[in-house]
């Protein structure tokens, strides 16, 4: 089960952090689509996806507060299903190309991670 987890962390932690640099540094796309989203707020969840997606994999993987991660993972979880809210409220259609059904994926993987790795298989720090 550990092995699960390492794989979804890390996919997710390379969507998150994709998806962060996207939304920080490409807000004349986005501004498009949301106009009463502001640039600051976008630039913010970018930003705050960059930081969860790096926090998805080096506290486990470095061991050093390895809680951070399920942190991370349940941080990311709410932010995905606002941004699935604020999509659903832009769109009248679900379809696979819909970002809405993309996040709600997301967020589902991402709380089975939180879940995981506060109850089933939490990462421990080394002690010595």
């Amino acid at each position: 089960m550990n092995i699960v987890f390492w794989i979804l962390q890390a996919v997710l932690a390379l969507l998150f952090v994709a998806g962060g640099f996207y939304k920080a540094f490409s807000f004349q796309q986005l501004a498009s689509q949301f106009n009463e989203v502001p640039h600051a707020a976008w630039r913010a969840l970018g930003f705050l996806e960059i930081a969860g997606g790096v926090l998805l994999i080096v506290p486990a993987a470095l061991k050093w507060m390895p809680n951070l991660t399920a942190h991370a993972a349940a941080v990311l979880t709410l932010e995905t299903f606002a941004l699935a809210a604020l999509y659903a409220s832009h769109s009248t259609k679900i379809a696979p190309e819909n970002p809405m059904t993309w996040a709600l994926v997301m967020g589902v993987l991402l709380a089975f991670v939180a879940y995981g790795r506060y109850v089933l298989k939490p990462v421990v720090a080394v002690t010595t």
